[in-house]
């Protein structure tokens, strides 16, 4: 039977329907508002496995080119492989739905997201959300949820929720809030420099729609829910659990409390090898040995939050605002045309920027139309980086914390008029001990200003943490905000949040939070005391470098963009391209040409960049009378010389033009092939350039 809730949102409703599609999925929802729709699908595997540690779902969001109406692009007309962007909506799906779940359900869960209609106005990642919610919600699985998500924009002064893809171009801030009826719990999106106060504004506006899209999914559920499968907890106790815990806290409290990231880890198997060493023949059952490392974990995770809240200690020392040691290097590596080394404490970043032309832009070929981006981020995160042997590739991970950093970069890069590159920043993970997406942010910028890239302002990151404690009622009766977060500290905190951003505002903002309805009064102080974090770094940073180089590198590729009329395309171009491919042939370049009239030449080195853009020059250019021209000397006669000043264009340079004094011949002064300045002084009935000859001190004062 067919059930269907629906919720008006501006002109247009918003509305959940199931029972019509995927009957044989545990659960499944179809979401549609305007002419954007998704379907999405809950399936649950047969059988439980006790003992599991980690909740085993995934989430497959995938577009299809015929939901706007396109055939995909290239040799291959079926979808392929995952887009970044689909990767992007799988993470926003799975990082609010993930703690929702219970661990003792011990089923592999997978959430599939498909959307089938895409109108390119309404963005369809909020109603895969939403949708994947409340497939979740309908279904036998068990969940705590449902949840719920909105974008926030902010254009000309206002606040709007879900905004279309135009008026997301237009606004200052693009966040998309997740959470439940009690309070948000994810937040991520890009600014352009805007105060911590309108980023809580933001928050706020949010909360109102994701409590009435929770609801809406309630509602459906108490049409067409299906009653939750049971839970496969562990019945087993760990034996001599207080003798083992007795044993083993004092030693915690000591191995825990090491300075380095490995001096830790090593302190602490040693007490866990060792006590497990006492207890050898109990812990061969593999149950036995599964709670005595669970026992271990919930210790570290108790000592290390009441160190912080106790007595405001940190693993490695330091107190909750304090940064660790950061240095930075510039210009690292001989030949790529922009390199950084951003280390901060055991994180660090090898960033390297890569200039291109047009024709190394980013080509996306989607559902939400055809675009290009001459901004590229890559992130790579290799297993060395932290001390292990693993897979290379990349990940999920990779392409999340890539895209943080590149929007947390991207307001403050050049725009393609004001510089005609093609930006690569390319950051190589060296080591890593929290927060590298936030050094690949410092990192990058270092290397595009060192590239001489024009960054309006220079952007930093940093990565923020928060330990709670409930006192009677109060679930935030102790709280403890962190700067600078280590990896430890992110997974035993309640929140970790990253803050980018200039001098003047924020640019990049990405928010996890574990528990329910986080107050106001905690994210002001928590905005406040990353600013003060983020102005830190951002002051080590300006002592290496503070503006972008006055040079590009040697190696980069040298750009010319000149503006021609519009009615001189066709004569540059030439019949069947003929004209503008000799030029870029004899000179080795590449010419774009714009519908507006801009040229573009793009050459390896100066000489021929500038050599083909005297080429263009002569094409389009016409002579004009007293323009001072550096000519070639092409040919010498009796009466005088002919002298090419645009490329094509020969003037006559009479003998009596050569020198206000008597001379004998025109070789006594010039020789063919010699470069002379010379003014075009008159253009005759006929069409015939007359030159005359301007000598080295007359050229000098012209000058």
């Amino acid at each position: 039977m067919v059930q269907r809730v629906t919720y008006k949102i501006g002109d247009e409703e918003l509305i959940l329907e199931t029972g019509r599609l995927a009957k044989q999925a545990n659960g499944a929802v179809y979401a549609q508002y305007a002419g954007s729709a998704v379907i999405a699908t809950a399936c649950a595997s047969g059988t439980a496995q006790e003992g599991l540690d980690f909740v085993p779902v995934t989430v497959d969001y995938n577009e299809k080119y015929y939901a706007a109406g396109k055939i995909p692009g290239g040799f291959i007309k079926r979808e392929g492989r995952p887009k970044d962007k689909e990767i992007l909506v799988s993470r926003l799906i799975d990082r609010p739905m993930r703690p929702l779940f219970d661990v003792a359900f011990g089923r592999e869960i997978q959430i599939v997201p498909t959307c089938v209609s895409s109108d390119q106005i309404n963005p369809p990642d909020i109603l895969a959300v939403i949708a994947s919610s409340a497939a979740v919600t309908i279904s036998d699985i068990p969940f705590n949820g449902p949840v719920a998500a909105c974008r926030v924009g902010y254009v000309d002064g206002e606040y709007i929720i879900n905004p279309t893809y135009e008026q997301i171009e237009k606004g200052d801030l693009e966040i998309v809030v997740a959470g439940t009826a009690d309070g948000f719990t994810m937040v991520e999106g890009g600014a352009q420099e805007v105060s911590e106060d309108l980023m809580l504004g933001a928050l706020a506006k949010a909360e109102e729609f994701i409590r009435e899209m929770c609801h809406l999914q309630d509602k459906l559920r108490e049409l067409a829910g299906k009653e939750k499968l049971p839970l496969a907890p562990l019945n087993v106790e760990l034996a001599n659990k207080e003798a083992i815990e007795a044993e083993a806290l004092p030693l915690l409290q000591v191995a825990c409390y090491e300075k380095s990231k490995f001096g830790r880890h090593d302190a602490i198997a040693k007490v866990q090898k060792d006590i497990a060493a006492k207890y050898a023949e109990q812990l061969e059952d593999p149950i036995q040995a599964k709670l005595f490392n669970s026992l271990f974990d919930d210790l570290q995770y108790n000592i290390l939050r009441k160190g912080i809240l106790d007595r405001g200690q940190r693993v490695d020392g330091r107190g909750l605002e304090d940064i660790r040691p950061i240095t930075c290097e510039i210009d690292v590596l001989p030949r790529p045309h922009g390199s950084a080394i951003f280390t901060r404490g055991e994180t660090q970043s090898l960033a390297v920027a890569t200039l291109g032309t047009a024709l190394d832009e980013q080509v996306y070929d989607d559902i939400d139309g055809d675009r290009r981006e001459h901004f590229i981020l890559h992130y790579n995160f290799p297993p060395y980086s932290v001390g292990e042997v693993g897979r290379m590739g990349t990940g999920r991970r990779e392409i999340g914390h890539g895209n943080l950093a590149r929007r947390s970069l991207e307001p403050m890069v050049p725009s393609r008029e004001e510089f005609p590159y093609t930006i690569r920043v390319v950051s190589e993970i060296m080591e890593s001990n929290g927060s590298s997406s936030m050094a690949s942010v410092c990192g990058g910028c270092l290397c595009m200003l060192a590239a001489g890239v024009p960054m309006k302002k220079p952007v930093a990151g940093i990565a923020m943490g928060l330990i709670t404690e409930a006192e009677g009622d109060n679930p935030y009766g102790r709280y403890a905000i962190l700067s600078d977060i280590l990896g430890e500290e992110d997974h035993l905190g309640d929140m970790d949040f990253k803050v980018a951003g200039t001098e003047d505002g924020i640019t990049g903002f990405q928010m996890d939070i574990k528990i329910a309805g986080v107050t106001t009064e905690i994210m002001q102080k928590a905005l406040a005391q990353a600013k003060r974090g983020r102005l830190h770094i951002l002051g080590i940073m300006k002592q290496t470098i503070a503006k972008p180089a006055e040079k590009i590198s040697e190696y980069a590729p040298k750009i010319e963009t000149m503006k021609i009329a519009i009615d001189k395309i066709g004569a540059l171009i030439g019949p069947g391209g003929k004209t503008v491919k000799a030029i870029s042939a004899q000179y080795g370049v590449t010419i774009n040409t714009e519908d507006d009239g801009t040229v573009t030449i793009y050459g390896k080195t100066s000489k021929a960049t500038d050599g083909a853009k005297a080429a263009v020059k002569g094409i389009v250019e016409d002579p004009e009378v007293g323009t001072i021209y550096n000519g070639t000397v092409k040919r010498i006669m009796e009466f005088g010389a002919f002298v090419e000043i645009l490329p094509g264009k020969e003037g006559l340079c009479h003998i009596s033009k050569f020198s206000r004094k008597k001379i004998g011949a025109v070789s006594d002064v010039v020789k063919e092939g010699q470069q002379i300045p010379v003014k075009l002084i008159e253009i005759d009935k006929m069409g015939r350039l007359n030159l005359s000859y301007i000598d080295a001190i007359e050229a000098q004062d012209n000058k």
